[in-house]
This record gives C-alpha cells, sequence and structure tokens, in this order.
C-alpha cells in the first residue's frame, strides 16, 4: 500500500463502489473548509495573474506567520517541491530522520542522491550535508522541537547544506512550525494546503525559506505553477483565521471520539496529530484485510506488521468503524 487516499486498490480486491466504502486511509480534514460558494467565471478562462499570484503569497505569510525578509513560493501541492528540491540542493548525502513519508527517500534516490535513514537529529552523520525532517512526523506524530532544529539548522549552515521541514501536518498546532527561522537559516520549510483545509484536490503548496533559497525553487517549478481556481480558493480559505481556529479545537475533539473506539476495540494508540491516529495491535495485516472486507479502508505499512493508522470519521463513519471492529473475530 503505498498511498492512502486512492480506493482503487481496495475495490479491485474487496468489491464494492467508491461509495459502498468508508476511507480512513488519509490525514486530510473530513470537513473541508467551505467558504467559497462559486468562483468568478474568468478563472477558469486566463492564466493566473500576478495579482492572483501575490494575493496567494500575502495570505500565506499571513496564515502561517513568515517573516519579512523570507521568500514564499507556491507549487501545485508539496509533493511537487518534495520532488524537486533534491535536485537543487547542495551536493552530497541526505539524512532523512524515518520512518517517515516515504516520498522524501524516493525523490533523493531518484535524483542519485545517497539517502541515510536515522531515527534521531543526535544520528545525522558529520558526512550528511542536507537533512529531511518531517514535523509533525507521518504516521507517529513525532514532534522535533523548535530548538533542536535551529541546531540543526545552523550546523548544516556550517556545511553548506539545507535542512527540509515536512510541515505538511503544523497546521493543527501554529506552536510547531519553525517558519520563523526561514529567514536566516538555510531551511526549507514545506506547507501543506490540502489536509489542513480538507481540499487536498485543490493542489497547491508552499515552500518557505531564505530569498537565495526559495527563488531557486519558484525558478524550477517555472512560470504559472498553480492554477487560477486553484489561487483562488487557497487565497480565501488562508485568509479565514476564524475558521482555522475552530477547526483546530474541531479536530482535537474527533480524534479523542477515534481514540475511543479504537481503544474499546484493543488497539493501542502510539502517536498521530488530530488528523489522523497510529495504532498497534498483533497483526495489522491481518485486521488491515478484516476491515477491508467490510469496506473499511485504513492505512498499513511495508516495513511493520504491527501497526494502522486511521483518518477521522466524518458524518455516521465513526460508528461505522466501531460496528466493523467489534464484527471482527
Amino acid at each position: 500500500m503505498e498511498h492512502g487516499g486512492d480506493l482503487t486498490e481496495a475495490i479491485a480486491r474487496n468489491g464494492g463502489d467508491p461509495s459502498d466504502w468508508l476511507d480512513l486511509s488519509t490525514g486530510i480534514n473530513p470537513w473541508p473548509w467551505d467558504g467559497l460558494k462559486e468562483l468568478p467565471a474568468n478563472v477558469w478562462c486566463r492564466l493566473p495573474s500576478l495579482a492572483d499570484q501575490e494575493a496567494a503569497m500575502f495570505a500565506a505569510r499571513k496564515a502561517y506567520a513568515v517573516p519579512r525578509n523570507a521568500c514564499v513560493a507556491a507549487a501545485a501541492g508539496t509533493q511537487t517541491l518534495i520532488q524537486w528540491i533534491p535536485h537543487l540542493a547542495p551536493p552530497g548525502p541526505v539524512a532523512i530522520l524515518a520512518p517517515t513519508y516515504a516520498e522524501h527517500e524516493t525523490a533523493w534516490r531518484r535524483a542519485g542522491r545517497e539517502t541515510i535513514a536515522v531515527s534521531n537529529i543526535a544520528d545525522v552523520p558529520a558526512h550528511a550535508r542536507n537533512v529531511v525532517v518531517v514535523n509533525p512526523n507521518n504516521p507517529d506524530g513525532r514532534i522535533i522541537g523548535s530548538h533542536s532544529l535551529e541546531q540543526l539548522a545552523a550546523r548544516l549552515d556550517s556545511r553548506g547544506g539545507w535542512l527540509i521541514v515536512d510541515e505538511a501536518f503544523a497546521d493543527v498546532d501554529p506552536a510547531i512550525s519553525v517558519v520563523g527561522m526561514s529567514d536566516e537559516r538555510p531551511a526549507v520549510i514545506l506547507r501543506s494546503f490540502g489536509k489542513f483545509y480538507g481540499l487536498a484536490g485543490v493542489r497547491l503548496g508552499f515552500a518557505v525559506g531564505r530569498r537565495d533559497i526559495v527563488e531557486r525553487i519558484a525558478a524550477s517549478v517555472g512560470p504559472w505553477p498553480v492554477s487560477g481556481p486553484a489561487l483562488h480558493i487557497g487565497t480565501a480559505a488562508l485568509r479565514d483565521e476564524q475558521w482555522a481556529a475552530d477547526t483546530r479545537a474541531k479536530l482535537v475533539r474527533k480524534a479523542q471520539d477515534l481514540d475511543r473506539v479504537l481503544v474499546a476495540a484493543g488497539l493501542r494508540i502510539v502517536g498521530g496529530t488530530s488528523l489522523f491516529r497510529l495504532a498497534a495491535c498483533s497483526d495489522a495485516v491481518a485486521l488491515h484485510a478484516q476491515l477491508a472486507r467490510r469496506h473499511v479502508w485504513c492505512r498499513r505499512f511495508d516495513w511493520s506488521g504491527e501497526y494502522l493508522r486511521f483518518g477521522l470519521a466524518s458524518n455516521d463513519g465513526l460508528d461505522r468503524l466501531a460496528t466493523a471492529l467489534r464484527l471482527i473475530e
């Protein structure tokens, strides 16, 4: 199972239509931002203007508390940025805090880079010139404190390298972010729009960092990297500060509800964020298969037979999950 959010494999093996399935395989907010009822007709008919792009950048700067001297670049989702960065970063090996989102290692390997998996930032070897940290981590929700990341960025600065901090899930708690150091240290901060705002199909993400670094990234993704509709939606959503505050509180409550269902079924919560939970059980592969036969899709991992990740369930989905878990032999 390479990624969550795609029911193609599940349906091929277990039948049904997409509407028959409870998809808990992603960490995407199931209560999306819906503050924009319609788009202006002209956003479909013309290329995005400089004003459209600048409005989105300004909204992102404010939403993410970007320092005045730091730079912001947009792309069609952070996945685009993840694939470009290994081609732009200073030469040399990259250390990746693992296990984590597998596309980081894949992208660096495809760029011909040596990758080094480390379990702790204290274990980053001296010859690693670049480092990737997902913070909070996917799938266990591990958080590395800002002081530790600033110290790591300073060490990499002395080596002429970059620190890449993937903050795809940091919207749930702005205090997690290290965007504040992005104007001084050689750090690239990646921010994903779609997960917290529940609009992954919009395909919008941002890179924040020093001007010399981010301008290289922006030049690489080229002109018009984000569609006009995506810029329009992203700008409006990022400006909605009240929705963001209310949603953070709501997600905490909903994650606690999910915890109760999983624990009642005998699973052990071992990590996560308020957008997903990582649970341990004796045979995750078997449990995953049994849930799939009941058209409940969660996330399993090739690197472990112990863990499953569950996204939040909207509407009556939590009751359906509880029922499916109770029926498992």
